[in-house]
């Protein structure tokens, strides 16, 4: 496996854990009791699933999980902003799931109308595609440009996923719809809610002092220090952050299934050490 950026940390042995993982139950290609399977092939002690806007998946994992033995976090991805930026957040440690349906709800009512919205561009551009090609490719899960993506693939639209965003579904391009907004503060507020942490996504060269300072003030309680897409310097740096701001720090593949050509489920090598600072911390606010 890849060998992942360091943070300063003092993990070079396990266990490990993968605290950022994608199933059918929105765009990754793996079903959920599949995604925990590859987790114990490849020895993780511990797995959160994290669903974009639906914990559908959670119920299938948890039992596999209990049947081989891996951990499983509830957990689910959300997209939000901060002004013109969208901006990710994960909720981790879920514990009233009945509280986080009900809000995503009309987050996963706006991702259908986004891809509705996405077609009819299309059609305009003459990309003869109809929205129950892409309801098909969802297969019931919460609908994102990725399943757009595979029905321009299935009908000979596009080559792969890199041609149908680079031409027509990546941000500036002629097919693209911006997502109904869902502020970060109302983020973090739902994931309090259903009694998990929030914890800043992958953020990357973005992830400076005084961003993540106003997070805190809107109560994040975290931040992804590893991920595929950050440099050493980033998690250096955010790594150092999450220390002076007395986060807990996350990390994970941030894994879509067999799909993703290098990226693979448990590669950051998070330590287990960094699971048990955020249960201590899921601990500390019930009691």
């Amino acid at each position: 496996m890849t060998a992942p950026h360091s943070g300063g940390d003092t993990s070079g042995a396990g266990p490990f854990v993968d605290l950022h993982a994608h199933s059918t139950a929105s765009d990754g290609s793996r079903a959920p009791a599949d995604v925990i399977r590859e987790a114990k092939r490849v020895g993780l002690a511990a797995i959160a699933l994290t669903d974009h806007d639906t914990i559908d998946g959670i119920a299938e994992a948890t039992a596999m999980g209990a049947e081989l033995g891996v951990r499983v976090v509830p957990g689910v991805e959300l997209s939000a902003v901060e002004g013109d930026v969208e901006t990710h957040i994960l909720g981790l440690h879920l514990s009233d799931t009945r509280e986080m349906e009900a809000g995503l709800v009309s987050l996963r009512e706006m991702r259908r109308s986004r891809a509705e919205r996405i077609v009819i561009r299309l059609n305009d551009l003459g990309v003869r595609i109809e929205f129950a090609s892409v309801l098909e490719q969802s297969a019931g899960g919460a609908i994102g440009r990725p399943h757009v993506a595979r029905a321009m693939i299935a009908e000979g639209w596009a080559v792969d996923f890199r041609d149908a965003f680079d031409r027509y579904l990546g941000n500036g391009r002629p097919a693209y719809v911006a997502k109904d907004r869902l502020a970060v503060v109302d983020a973090i507020g739902l994931i309090h809610r259903a009694g998990g942490l929030a914890v800043l996504a992958h953020p990357s060269y973005s992830g400076t002092r005084e961003r993540i300072a106003a997070f805190v003030e809107q109560g994040m309680d975290g931040v992804e220090v590893r991920h595929p897409s950050h440099s050493s310097e980033d998690t250096l740096r955010l790594n150092a952050l999450v220390a002076h701001f007395s986060l807990v720090p996350s990390g994970g593949s941030d894994w879509h299934g067999a799909a993703e050509g290098p990226r693979t489920l448990g590669m950051m090598h998070v330590p287990a050490d960094w699971l048990e600072k955020q249960d201590g911390r899921v601990r500390a606010r019930a009691a």
